[in-house]
């Protein structure tokens, strides 16, 4: 059964460039968002906890992929009048929905990266060779 996108009853269609679905997994595929959500499966996370836990991601990247998680029903953000003020995320049972095929994705990847390193590896002699002739 085919979901029908309720704002214009139009099937969804990942594959349309007009459908809101094309917008969702652009934002659900990018690393960050994928680092955050599967950091996030292992409980209620500080602010400072997930930059640290999330090697690389400057400020700027982890506040906006937050704030587009929380807007997108994925993630909560409470905020407790402490001074300073302390902020939590977690995963919303959407988010929670969305950390399984994430997982299986972060879980393959650390499966298949020596196969993939040595095909990269093979690849980058074959453009060598061709590069020398």
């Amino acid at each position: 059964m085919q979901t029908t996108v309720e704002s214009s009853g139009l099937p969804a269609d990942v594959y349309s460039a007009k459908c809101p679905t094309r917008q969702v997994l652009d934002h659900i595929a990018g690393k960050w968002t994928v680092l955050i959500v599967d950091a996030l499966l292992e409980g209620t996370l500080r602010y400072t906890d997930l930059s640290r836990r999330i090697e690389g991601v400057s400020q700027k990247m982890l506040t906006q992929t937050l704030r587009s998680l929380e807007a997108d029903g994925f993630v909560t953000r409470t905020v407790y009048p402490t001074i300073p003020p302390r902020v939590e995320y977690a995963l919303t049972e959407l988010g929670q929905s969305l950390g399984e095929p994430i997982a299986a994705l972060r879980q393959w990847t650390e499966t298949h990266i020596n196969e993939i390193e040595r095909a990269r590896a093979r690849a980058r002699a074959a453009s060598a060779a061709g590069d020398a002739s």
